[in-house]
C-alpha cells in the first residue's frame, strides 16, 4: 500500500476507522488537502479554523468553506456515514449496484433517491486524467441495447441499439485494463478519434477489417494489425478474443443486474462503473476500490436530481 493512501482493507477496518460522522469528516479533509488547507478563494495555505458548525474559516479572507462544497456530497442532508456505507456496498458488490437493491438494503423511501445516489457515484468512477491503454490493443464496436425489430438494418448500419465501441489490453491471454465510449456511427471520423483519445502511441491496434479502421494503416503512431474474419475460417470471437470476451461480459452485466434496463440515455455512465470494476479487478482489497471512488468522488462537482435527469 502506497504510504499515503490510508483506507480500510476489508469492512471489519472500515467499521473500526468510520465510526461516526467525525471520523468521515476528517477523512474527506485529507482527501481534499492531503498537504494541509488551502483556502479555495485566496489560496492561503494552511491557516484556518472551524466554526460552530463545521465550516472552515479562512485566518487570511474570511471565506468560509465546506469540506463537501464543490464535491458529490455538495449539500447533502444524509449523514456522511451514510454515503460512506453506500460507497464500501457499491464496490463490494462484485456484478455491480442497481437502484433496486440499493433501495432495499439501505431502506430508501424512493426508487429515484437510490437511482439518484448510484448516478452520482458512476459520474465519480472516471479519472480525466487517467493514463490511456497500452501495448497489444484489441478495437471493436458492439451493439447495446433492446432487441432489434423487424427486417431493418442489421451489423454496423443497425439503429436500434446503442452502438459502442470497445477497446481491451491484451496481457497474453488474460485482459488488461478496457474502454468504452458511445459513438453515433462506425465511421473513421469517430473510431479514429477514440483511438487517438484512449490509446497509447506506440501500441499495437487490432481490428478486423472494417473500412473505418483503414486510415490506421498510414497513421505513423500506431501499428496496426488487421484480422479480416471473411475467409479465414474463425469467428470474430476468435480473431479478436479478448475484446468479445469484454463485450459479452458487459452484455451480461446489463442483462444480470440491470435486466437490461438501461436507457441509452444514461448508458454511458454504466460503462463508466464496469469499467471502473474490471479494471481494479486484481485490487487485492476491496478497500483500494473504495479509496479511488472516494478520492475521485472528492474531485467530482456535483450534480442535483433535476441536473441528472435532464442530460442526455
Amino acid at each position: 500500500m502506497n504510504t499515503n493512501e490510508h483506507y480500510p482493507k476489508d469492512f471489519q477496518e472500515f467499521l473500526i476507522q468510520f465510526k461516526n460522522e467525525e471520523d468521515c469528516w476528517n477523512y474527506i479533509f485529507e482527501m481534499r488537502w492531503p498537504n494541509g488547507y488551502i483556502c479555495p478563494k485566496c489560496n492561503g495555505n494552511n491557516k484556518y479554523w472551524l466554526t460552530e458548525h463545521k465550516l472552515i474559516h479562512c485566518a487570511g479572507c474570511g471565506y468560509q468553506a465546506s469540506v463537501t462544497g464543490g464535491t458529490i456530497f455538495h449539500g447533502t442532508r444524509k449523514p456522511l456515514l451514510l454515503w460512506f456505507h453506500i460507497m464500501w456496498w457499491v464496490v463490494a458488490q462484485k456484478t455491480g449496484a442497481s437502484a433496486n437493491n440499493l433501495m432495499d438494503f439501505m431502506g430508501f423511501g424512493s426508487y429515484e433517491t437510490a437511482w439518484s445516489w448510484l448516478q452520482k457515484l458512476r459520474r465519480a468512477m472516471v479519472r480525466p486524467e487517467r493514463d490511456k491503454l497500452s501495448g497489444d490493443i484489441e478495437v471493436d464496436e458492439t451493439y447495446i441495447g433492446g432487441v432489434e425489430i423487424g427486417k431493418g438494418k442489421q451489423g454496423r448500419g443497425a439503429d436500434t441499439k446503442t452502438l459502442v465501441v470497445v477497446a481491451t489490453e491484451c496481457v497474453g491471454k488474460q485482459i488488461g485494463r478496457v474502454r468504452f465510449e458511445i459513438i453515433p456511427e462506425a465511421s473513421s471520423e469517430y473510431l479514429i478519434q477514440f483511438i487517438e483519445n484512449n490509446i497509447d502511441t506506440g501500441s499495437k491496434v487490432i481490428t478486423d477489417g472494417w473500412r473505418g479502421y483503414s486510415p490506421l494503416t498510414n497513421n505513423t503512431n500506431y501499428k496496426h494489425e488487421i484480422k479480416v474474419i471473411s475467409g479465414s475460417g474463425s469467428e470474430a470471437h476468435e480473431l479478436l478474443p479478448h475484446v468479445h470476451l469484454v463485450d459479452s461480459l458487459v452484455k451480461r452485466w446489463i442483462n444480470g443486474t440491470h435486466q437490461g434496463n438501461i436507457s441509452p440515455k444514461y448508458l454511458s455512465y454504466y460503462l463508466d462503473e464496469f469499467a471502473f470494476r474490471f479494471n481494479r479487478k486484481l485490487s487485492t482489497y476491496r478497500g483500494k476500490l473504495f479509496y479511488r471512488l472516494m478520492q475521485q468522488a472528492v474531485d467530482t462537482s456535483p450534480k442535483p436530481f433535476k441536473e441528472l435527469i435532464k442530460e442526455a
